[in-house]
């Protein structure tokens, strides 16, 4: 089976799946691809890693899940490098297409350290930042996705109400009687998460008056409905 012709594009982030502002500080995206490349080899890298040998195994290769293709199909290989210790590290990202919403998931790593032939301790492997480049992904993306609009100011909601951003903390109100409602949920944990709340839904329950356990069931809805990205195990908010 033939490898795809490479792809025209000229640098890491031209096809919008990492930007240098997903990486935590510290960390550089390059413009090339990984191996010096101008353009995307990552079929390749998936070949010479054997990564995708299933689909070669003619009686696993039509029997394969659809769950099980997020993880293969398609990956894209990308080069981060260490800005203080020059470490090299090649992170494979994936499309989920079956997540609702749709979001990107690490799939593979390659560490390399500066100097070939340096040992890779457990500290470094600890310290790199895997689960924040891909939540940062995953968030901007979200955002990029969003059906809101702008138009003097005020955020459009689907049914016509605007609201401006200074009252996103505002309380939301009854969510029988509030047009909206699970919107401005979404609206309200993206203003706090943007500030920096570690715990958006606790914040939520004390602006709402609300038990920590509704503002979360709120969340959960807000969720399920494709407004907010899916949240992470054992994570707060």
């Amino acid at each position: 089976m033939g490898l795809p012709e490479p792809s025209p594009w000229a640098n890491q982030s031209q096809d919008g799946l990492l930007d240098a502002t997903d990486l935590p500080h510290g960390w550089h995206l390059p413009n090339r691809f990984p191996g010096e490349r101008s353009d995307d080899a990552s079929a390749q890298i998936d070949v010479l890693l054997g990564y995708n040998d299933w689909v070669n195994t003619e009686d696993q290769g039509t029997a394969r899940k659809a769950s099980d293709q997020n993880e293969t199909i398609d990956g894209r290989w990308r080069y981060l490098e260490h800005e203080v210790t020059h470490t090299r590290v090649m992170i494979r990202l994936q499309r989920q297409p079956f997540a609702v919403p749709e979001e990107i998931r690490i799939t593979g790593v390659i560490y390399l350290p500066w100097r070939p032939g340096d040992p890779i301790t457990s500290q470094l492997l600890r310290e790199l930042p895997t689960a924040r480049i891909e939540a940062a992904i995953n968030k901007r993306l979200f955002a990029m996705k969003r059906t809101e609009t702008i138009t003097g100011g005020k955020i459009v909601l689907p049914s016509g109400r605007k609201v401006s951003e200074r009252d996103l903390l505002n309380p939301l109100g009854d969510p029988k009687k509030t047009p909206d409602f699970y919107e401005l949920v979404a609206l309200q944990h993206g203003q706090l998460t943007r500030e920096g709340d570690r715990n958006p839904s606790a914040t939520m329950a004390e602006i709402n008056g609300v038990a920590l356990s509704t503002a979360q069931g709120w969340i959960t809805k807000a969720r399920e409905r494709g407004l907010l990205p899916p949240g992470r195990r054992g994570r707060a908010g």
